[in-house]
Parts: structure tokens; C-alpha cells; sequence
């Protein structure tokens, strides 16, 4: 066996992706020493996300002052990768862990956001990569949007910046003063869940009630995007009400759309576009890839399938090694899984499971190994 790639899921609240990855790379390397083994550590565009793609591809993470959730000063950070791409996790600036149990939806802002695109944009990147997960906000993305130039105006004609609570205010938007290169440059906004932007699976009813959000609140919010996208249906010529994924952090993904030209793309297509996975499988003998649990959730597009859907393309064997395996699963092997292990070596519950849960990986890739080798994958 000459080339592996591992481009593992984390097993959520057990294992992250890049320590799946450097268990399997150990276990590997202590079998087949000369391989060429290629860890991509899977972002899902939460918190790690910039660090994952700096894992995967090399590259520098850039810092730089912000505002913060509530408009406090703070110090964060995005990634520059290979190719002048910018990559960009919400919640290193407007995440829900920066205001602690001082949870208010409808105060919170993405100002911030857009600044580290904006200094991005200023520093010559080619293309971002935002990640929308974890975020402390609610207000359809307009903080980021007016950090970068877009004027959002009151029946008085005032200008103001919106959060939550004041959407309902706005009277008008004008993206005149956004750079225009923004427009030129391609904006891939990772968002793995397609709620809508408003209606009782949308942004606020799903998620402010985690972002301290009450049940009037609640209502507040959801009349607040509404208008927002009335407003920006008139103004912008852009519908994202019935848009799928608008409603990802608290109408952000809705907001990348309208605002800044983006498109919403599943994660794990973000991770194999941007770090050349078709090039990267050329001569590879094996991949493996995993995650916390396959179901037939998984069968939607997560990690493994998205994966597998390439490797089928490119003739190369995937194998999937996971926590748990769920019912009707067999879907997994029409898209390009070659086979599927589990971890768990005993019938244990999760909470006796989790703390031995290295070891089982680290136990399990051996096993295949030591099968390999005895049916003649040598190199």
C-alpha cells in the first residue's frame, strides 16, 4: 500500500477529526512505514474550522481586532491557505462560547464577521470560505454586510446597523458601497442544514431559543427576517425566503446569499473543493473516512457519503470506520463505501464507551492492517 488519504468526521464529543486522523496515520505507518499517508482533518465551519483547513492544506491563521457579539472589541482570526483563499469561521467573531451565559439574540451582531472578510478582501485573497456554524446571532447576516459598506436605513432615513430586534426597522438597503471586488471573487458559505430563513423551522423558532432567546422573542425574531427578506426582495431582487439554509445562523446563510453574491454549499463539498481532493486521490490505494455514527441520515450527504460519492468517481476504495452503525444503511454501498466497521469492541453504554474510544480506533485500524498485509496489500 503506497498512498492512504484519511479524511475522517469528528466523533462529536469523543474524538476530533484531527485526532481520528493522527490515531489512523500511526496505526498505518506502523504497518506499511513507506506509505504515503494524507490526513484532511473535515471542517464543518464551526469552531476548528480554520484551524482543520490549516491542518490540511499548510498555510497561516492572520489576527486581527473585531468587534465582538456585542460590539465590544475582541481579537480574532481567520485562515489563509494556499491559493489566497480565506477561510472564515463565524463563530472565532461572533460565536455563541464569546458571550457566555449573557445570552440575548436579539442584541448580537456579525459585524465583526465582516470585518475579517473585509481585511481578507483588502489583503488579496481570490476567494472565502465562511463557515456558519456556532453562532450567538440573529440578525440575517446585516452586521457583516454593513461592516463591508451595505447601508441599512430607518423610515427616517437614518442609517443604522441592524441586529434582531431592530430587522423590523429596516425601510430600505443600499449595497452601493461595497467594494466591487467583492462581487468578483467567488464566496462559498459552508452551511450543512437547510431550515429556512422564517416559519416555524426557521432561524429563530430552531436556534435563538439556545442564543437566549424567550418565546416572544422567538416571535420577534421570525417577524424580523421576514421583513428583512421583504425588504431585500424589493431592494436587491433576491428571494431567500424559501431559500434552503437561510435560516443557518440565525439567517446568516440567507444573508451570505443576498448580500454578498455567495452561494451555500454542504460542507464536506466546500472540504474536498477546496482542498483539491480530485487530485489529491490520484494514486491513492485506500481512503478512509468516518464518522460518530452512519445512518440514514448520513445517506443526505455527510461526511462519509460526500466522500464516498468521489472516491466511486475515482475508482478508489473507501472504507468507513465509525462509532455506531444504524439500520438501513445499505444505500452507503450504491454510493461508493466499500465497507463499514465499528469501533466498539464491547457492548458498553456511550458513557463507558467514550473514555476508551482512542484506543478502539487505534485497535480497529490495526485489525485492518494486520488483514491487509496477510491478503497481500504490500507494498
Amino acid at each position: 500500500m503506497k498512498k492512504v488519504i484519511l479524511i475522517p468526521d469528528s466523533f462529536k464529543g469523543t474524538m476530533s477529526s484531527s485526532e481520528i486522523c493522527d490515531i489512523m496515520r500511526r496505526v498505518i505507518l506502523s504497518h506499511f512505514p513507506e506509505a504515503e499517508v494524507l490526513s484532511v482533518p473535515v471542517a464543518d465551519g464551526g469552531e476548528g474550522s480554520v484551524d482543520s483547513f490549516l491542518q490540511a492544506m499548510g498555510g497561516e491563521r492572520v489576527t486581527l481586532r473585531v468587534q465582538g457579539p456585542y460590539g465590544e472589541d475582541v481579537e480574532a482570526f481567520y485562515g489563509r491557505v494556499p491559493g489566497d483563499v480565506a477561510i472564515i469561521e463565524m463563530a472565532a467573531a461572533a460565536g455563541l462560547p464569546m458571550v457566555g451565559d449573557n445570552k440575548h439574540a436579539e442584541k448580537t451582531t456579525t459585524y465583526g464577521v465582516g470585518q475579517l472578510m473585509a481585511h481578507a478582501l483588502e489583503n488579496g485573497c481570490t476567494k472565502m470560505v465562511v463557515g456558519l456554524g456556532g453562532s450567538a446571532t440573529n440578525d440575517g447576516g446585516c452586521g457583516a454586510a454593513a461592516a463591508l459598506g451595505a447601508v441599512f436605513r430607518d423610515a427616517d432615513g437614518k442609517a443604522f446597523v441592524p441586529v434582531g430586534e431592530t430587522l423590523e426597522n429596516i425601510a430600505s438597503i443600499d449595497l452601493s458601497g461595497m467594494p466591487e471586488r467583492l462581487r468578483e471573487i467567488p464566496i462559498v458559505t459552508m452551511c450543512d442544514i437547510d431550515n429556512p430563513l422564517c416559519g416555524p423551522l426557521g432561524a429563530a423558532h430552531v436556534f435563538a431559543p439556545q442564543k437566549g432567546a424567550d418565546e416572544a422573542m422567538v416571535e420577534r425574531l421570525d417577524k424580523g427576517l421576514l421583513h428583512m427578506a421583504e425588504i431585500v426582495r424589493r431592494d436587491l431582487g433576491v428571494d431567500i425566503t424559501e431559500l434552503h439554509g437561510a435560516g443557518a445562523a440565525g439567517g446568516m446563510g440567507g444573508g451570505m446569499v443576498a448580500f454578498f453574491g455567495g452561494i451555500l454549499q454542504m460542507g464536506i463539498e466546500t472540504v474536498l473543493d477546496t482542498v483539491g481532493f480530485d487530485s489529491l486521490i490520484k494514486g491513492a490505494d485506500l481512503v478512509f473516512s468516518g464518522e460518530g455514527k452512519i445512518d440514514f441520515q448520513s445517506l443526505l450527504g455527510k461526511v462519509v457519503i460526500g466522500v464516498a460519492r468521489r472516491t466511486k468517481k475515482a475508482g478508489v476504495p473507501l472504507i468507513a470506520v465509525v462509532g455506531d452503525i444504524g439500520d438501513n444503511i445499505g444505500g452507503a454501498y450504491d454510493e461508493g463505501v466499500s465497507a463499514i466497521f465499528s469501533i466498539n469492541r464491547v457492548a458498553v453504554p456511550y458513557k463507558e464507551a467514550r473514555p476508551r474510544a482512542k484506543d478502539d480506533m487505534a485497535l480497529t485500524i490495526d485489525n485492518l492492517m494486520r488483514f491487509m498485509k496477510r491478503m497481500g496489500f504490500v507494498q
